[in-house]
């Protein structure tokens, strides 16, 4: 499966086991960056649309995890643990998304490159362990879908920092 789709200013596609999602945004580099990195503003953003977090952990430094469990908006409640393996400020976060049983089901490398006027284009790629795994993803739980709504989220975000 080798697809790209294009909503609004997001463009997703997916290669074997990596799913790709890119947005630009009307932010300079470093906010962009904080807003990934800061635990004051992570937390408000992230998940998609109707979602919510309650952070157990949150240290965002190489080796550093955050966990949080996030609150669907059909009372579902979803343990997450991120660990970060490599921070380079404000160009690159690398890490390991898991949750409750598992300390990896995706590995996430997020780029942060600077544009003209004061622009920022993210790059998410997730890694997953197969392309069937990732396959179900997309097609149970809407991986594509969420990842664009969470993005949105981090828009709304910018423009409160």
């Amino acid at each position: 499966m080798n697809n790209a789709k294009e909503t609004s200013n997001t463009l997703t596609s997916i290669a074997g086991q990596e799913l790709r999602v890119t947005r630009v945004f009307h932010a300079p580099r470093e906010l962009v960056f904080k807003a990934w990195t800061d635990p004051e503003h992570l937390p408000k953003w992230w998940g998609p649309k109707g979602f919510t977090n309650t952070v157990q952990e949150i240290d965002v430094r190489p080796g550093g995890v955050w966990r949080y469990i996030m609150h669907g908006p059909d009372g579902v409640d979803y343990d997450n643990k991120i660990t970060y393996h490599k921070i380079v400020s404000p160009e690159q976060l690398e890490y390991s998304h898991g949750d409750g049983d598992e300390d990896e089901q995706f590995h996430v490398t997020v780029t942060f490159a600077e544009q003209a006027n004061s622009t920022t284009e993210l790059t998410m790629t997730s890694r997953f362990k197969s392309a069937a795994y990732l396959e179900k993803v997309v097609k149970e739980y809407g991986a594509i879908e969420g990842a664009k709504s969470t993005l949105d989220r981090l828009e709304e975000q910018l423009a409160t920092m």
